[in-house]
């Protein structure tokens, strides 16, 4: 199946917040759509137990699964360098041809090169919850679905093969930038 050339996706931050990433598309399936950030700008580097997670420069691989409450963030330094995976807990993305619109649901699960798979921004999510940013069955799914991610990777069974499959080297060549 052909997809857009690029996709922007409207990625709402609770309460009140919007921003529009505009990526390219690298491969779609009815199961997945792959796609890669420009680089990234950032006022400051993203970290987690100090160290660097994206930076300005840094280039992402995103791997969107229709009708999913997350989305995988394969991560790389400015310098290429991989330095983890990175999961989205957000709400199933409308797809409306190129225009994307999802809301972050603040949990995010962090498996660095060097380390294990931690949940982040646990403090972020239950401040949302009891300002009621976000209903209770919202609230639910999205620790559920973190549980689950957290639990599929102590298992082994994550991130999805594919993931790993689309390495930054063939996104780049596949895309004509390699």
């Amino acid at each position: 199946m052909n997809g857009p050339a690029r996709v922007q996706i409207h990625y709402r931050r609770l309460p009140n917040r919007l921003k529009v990433y505009d990526q390219r598309v690298v491969m779609e399936r009815d199961d997945v759509i792959v796609t890669l950030s420009e680089p990234i700008e950032v006022a400051s580097p993203m970290m987690a137990d100090g160290d660097v997670m994206l930076e300005t420069g840094s280039l992402a691989i995103w791997f969107t699964f229709p009708g999913a409450w997350h989305d995988i963030g394969q991560f790389h330094r400015a310098d290429g360098t991989f330095s983890g995976t990175y999961a989205n807990i957000l709400t199933p993305p409308v797809m409306t041809g190129p225009v994307w619109h999802t809301t972050d649901l603040f949990l995010d699960v962090w498996w660095p090169t060097r380390g294990v798979v931690t949940l982040l921004d646990e403090d972020e999510f239950e401040e949302a919850r009891t300002q009621g940013l976000m209903g209770e069955e919202t609230a639910r799914r999205a620790r559920e679905e973190a549980d689950r991610l957290i639990e599929l990777a102590h298992d082994g069974t994550w991130p999805p093969p594919i993931v790993e499959e689309w390495t930054l080297a063939r996104v780049l060549a596949h895309l004509g930038d390699g």
